[in-house]
Formats: C-alpha cells, sequence, structure tokens
C-alpha cells in the first residue's frame, strides 16, 4: 500500500500517512518516503511513538549517522546512543535545567535561523526529531523553504551571488547571543569551514540558497560587506510566504532536509515546562562547494 502525503504549505511540507516507523520500512516504502522528501523538503509523521532504536534504523536508511557532540560543560543527559542528541531542557538527573546554565545558553541558539552541521566540513543531509514530551505552548519549530526563496529573488540578485562562498562557524552562531563558553576540544575539532551560497538540490535538481545564522561572510569581500549580504539573503528566505510553524504534539516525527530548508525553534517557558525532543542527523557525502563544483562540471 503506498504512502500518502497531503501537502501543509503552498510551496513546501507534507504530512505522510500510511507508514508505521515503528516497525522496519520497506526498501519500497522508504523509496516513496525519500522522493515525498525531495519534493516537499520537511515530512510530518504523526503518531509515530518510535523508540531510539527505531529512530536510529529509519535514520540510517537515509545514509550515516553523526555521533552527538558535547560542545558545552557536560550537564547533558546521558542517552543509550550516541546517534540521538538529547534536545531538552533537562540535565542528567531528569530536572530542567537552571536558566544560567551553560547547555542552556548553548541551547539558545536553536532559536536563531540555520542549517544543522553547516559549520562541518561535510555538513547534515537530513535531520529526524521525535516528540517526547512537549510544553502546553511555544517551543514550535518554523521551516524556511530556501529553494521557493531562491526562485523569488530578482534575477540581478541570483547572479550576483552565483559562484559565492561563505565561511560557516559555530562560534561565530553563539556569538551573536554572548555564548563563548565551549569546551576546549571543540575550538581545535570545529574549525570554520566554506560552504557555496547557492548549491544545486541533489534531490530534486533546482537551486537552493545555503544559509545559516553559522555563515559569517563571503570568502573575498569585506567581512561587514559579506555579512550584510548574508543577512539580507536570511531576512529574504525567512518571510511569512516561505515559512511554516510546526506545532509539536507528543509522537510527532519530522525529518527536514538540511540542503534547502533553514529551522529555527521557538520559546517556551523553560523554568516551569518540560520539553523533550529526539534528534538523528545523516550526513551528507560531501562538502557543498566541492559539489557545486562537481555539479558546474557535469553540467
Amino acid at each position: 500500500m503506498p504512502i500518502t502525503t497531503a501537502p501543509l504549505h503552498p510551496g513546501f511540507i507534507a504530512e505522510v500517512g500510511g507508514v508505521d516507523l515503528t516497525k522496519p520500512v520497506s526498501a519500497s516504502v522508504f523509496t516513496e518516503i525519500e522522493a515525498a522528501l525531495h519534493r516537499h523538503a520537511v515530512l510530518l509523521f504523526p503518531n509515530q511513538p518510535v523508540t531510539d532504536e527505531q529512530q536510529i534504523a529509519f535514520s540510517r536508511q537515509f545514509g550515516p549517522l553523526e555521533s552527538s557532540v558535547v560542545y558545552t560543560g557536560d550537564t547533558r543527559r546521558r542517552l543509550r546512543h550516541d546517534e540521538v542528541s538529547d534536545i531538552s531542557n533537562l540535565g542528567p538527573d531528569g530536572r530542567m535545567l537552571a536558566l544560567d546554565d551553560l547547555k542552556r545558553l548553548y541551547n539558545l541558539g536553536n532559536q536563531l535561523w540555520h542549517t544543522d552541521s553547516s559549520f562541518k566540513h561535510v555538513p547534515a543531509r537530513a535531520s529526524l526529531l521525535s516528540a517526547r514530551e512537549i510544553p502546553p505552548s511555544g517551543g514550535e519549530t518554523e521551516f524556511a523553504d530556501l529553494r521557493a526563496a531562491y526562485d523569488a529573488l530578482p534575477e540581478q540578485k541570483k547572479r550576483q551571488i552565483e559562484g559565492l562562498v561563505a565561511e560557516h562557524s559555530i562560534f561565530h552562531s553563539r556569538s551573536k547571543l554572548g555564548f563563548t563558553e565551549f569546551n576546549e576540544n571543540i575550538r581545535s575539532e570545529m574549525p570554520p569551514v566554506t560552504q557555496a551560497v547557492v548549491r544545486t538540490h541533489a534531490g530534486s535538481g533546482r537551486k537552493t540558497l545555503y544559509l545559516a545564522s553559522h555563515a559569517s561572510h563571503v570568502i573575498g569581500w569585506p567581512v561587514e560587506k559579506g555579512r550584510a549580504l548574508l543577512e539580507e539573503l536570511i531576512d529574504f528566505a525567512t518571510q511569512p510566504q516561505f515559512v511554516y510553524q510546526h506545532r509539536w504534539t507528543p509522537g510527532d516525527l519530522v525529518i527536514w532536509d538540511d540542503r534547502c530548508t533553514m529551522h529555527r525553534g521557538r520559546p517556551y517557558d523553560e523554568a516551569k515546562h518540560r520539553r523533550i525532543l529526539h534528534r538523528t542527523t545523516v550526513s551528507d557525502e560531501i562538502n557543498s562547494v566541492e559539489r557545486e563544483r562537481r555539479t558546474q562540471t557535469a553540467a
């Protein structure tokens, strides 16, 4: 029986039915899901109370998974699998983090528009987030469609940004919030990397912007000029017509294509309510600059 897809936005994101992710997903059904992801960029699977093991098994069908990284302190909850990241406001004792806890301060960066792992040489292909416990209000996740945003750019702007390369760094995005308390090993293990500003989305063949709060400046441009361009592009790409806000329900699993979307979390009352989601991240195959060079050569 084929899966069903119901669009939730005129340009992207769809709700998927006809599949149970708590059970192994057959190759034929996975092919349908992957095609839907290429088309819609974000997929919502409601009523999927997956375990970490089931989420890992489904995620691995998209490719190799990243391992969770401790960026600051050591107050994260210990999960059984390195491939699963704890996206919550809880400490290792299961209690809500103090508002001045380093993990909480670091996680405030998730409220900036970003693309997962763009600060890594080989960034993310896709991310999967499953909702385990949700506050009564707030804590939504917003997604921006970067393919549609690129399509809507004036032709002059498309010509201006073609071939540009930006430097991405986790330190840059967190510096916007005044956060600098990284674990010492992170500075040596996460040096700045370059990513193409415009890339060809491998799943659909469409051109897309590739942006994030991690993007610091444009290589070869004066820093402030390049920074202003990147902010202009992010502002353009996050206009209401390109954005969908998802209000979480426990049991939701959402997958998004990091190669052609941005996302951000929304605030909630962290002192009163628990918010627990588990994320797995699928690694891309190649750096975006190198991929774009190969695409241009093949063309």
